[in-house]
């Protein structure tokens, strides 16, 4: 099974819809821009948000067993997928890809 590396590449916030439709909440998201998770198959990385793993997790799961070329060829890399969370208030945009062997 590959290792699977996830980025956070983007973080964005929706000041006019949690104004208009979230109740306050307290620290609703740690990710921070750059930070980087490695996978090892189906397991959660600790620190990594429960709710985007939902999300992301069977795009792990494909490329840690080999799997490529999402929608056939969205990415430029085929070993890999841009994934945002479901939070919609806040969403974290996430590149997923296949680590090389050597770039652990």
């Amino acid at each position: 099974m590959k290792k699977v590396r996830i980025t956070v590449k983007k973080i964005s916030k929706y000041e006019d819809l949690m104004a208009e439709y979230e109740n306050p909440i307290e620290h609703a998201c740690s990710m921070e821009l750059g930070q980087t998770f490695v996978c090892n198959g189906w397991e959660r990385p600790e620190g990594f948000c429960e709710s985007a793993w939902e999300t992301v997790s069977p795009f792990v799961m494909t490329l840690a067993h080999g799997g490529e070329n999402f929608y056939d060829g969205w990415m430029k890399n085929p070993k890999s997928a841009m994934i945002s969370c479901n939070d919609g208030f806040r969403p974290v945009s996430f590149l997923i890809e296949t680590m090389d062997e050597d770039s652990e």
